[in-house]
């Protein structure tokens, strides 16, 4: 690049996407509270003004910032689960394997919906709001694969079954936060392959 050359702006798309890329960090690892717009425009390197043309506040961030996190784990769970020719055991169970690599210490401090919901237990709030529909839809995915199951094994109940694989899923991101990757939570495969019909 010559001195009469300068650095292609970002685009509105790039920019926003670039700002909720630095609040996921940031949010994630310190807390949403804690962190306050200001801080999130410094470390993305632009001005307030320019975050408040993208977000009209900071519980737009918040929600946007809890949207994208939950489009992105439900790409995470369809891949793991994506009907491919496997048996629908498998595909679970690999989506438990995957787990345990999502919540090493390197990559989680903890599920950062239920964080959402601790930090906004008002259900009016955005972000509370798609925490929660991130919950009911990583169930709804776990009736759906306990359906296929029980079309190739005996499944007294699928519904108790999507409960029990969703509350292990659960238990592990809860077990890793507090007692860490060498407690329960490294052993979440073994818990839901025991809940499986064989």
């Amino acid at each position: 690049m010559t001195g009469t050359q300068t650095a292609r702006r970002r685009t509105s798309a790039e920019t926003r996407e670039h700002v909720l890329q630095t609040a996921h960090e940031l949010f994630y690892w310190h807390g949403i509270r804690a962190v306050g717009v200001d801080k999130v425009a410094a470390e993305a390197g632009i001005a307030p003004t320019t975050l408040y043309r993208l977000f009209a506040s900071k519980d737009d961030l918040v929600a946007a910032y809890v949207e994208r996190a939950g489009q992105a784990y439900r790409e995470w769970f369809t891949a793991a689960t994506r009907d491919d020719g496997r048996d629908p055991r498998e595909r679970i169970l690999t989506l438990f394997d995957e787990l345990v690599v999502r919540i090493q210490p390197e990559h989680c401090r903890g599920c950062p919906f239920l964080m959402a919901l601790t930090e906004f237990p008002d259900a009016g709030v955005a972000g509370h709001r798609e925490s929660v529909a991130l919950k009911r839809w990583v169930r709804e995915r776990f009736g759906e694969l306990a359906e296929e199951l029980a079309r190739t094994r005996p499944v007294d109940d699928p519904a108790e079954l999507a409960d029990r694989l969703f509350l292990v899923m659960e238990g592990a991101y809860a077990a890793v936060q507090s007692l860490g990757i060498d407690g329960p939570a490294g052993r979440v495969r073994a818990f839901a392959e025991a809940i499986l019909p064989d």
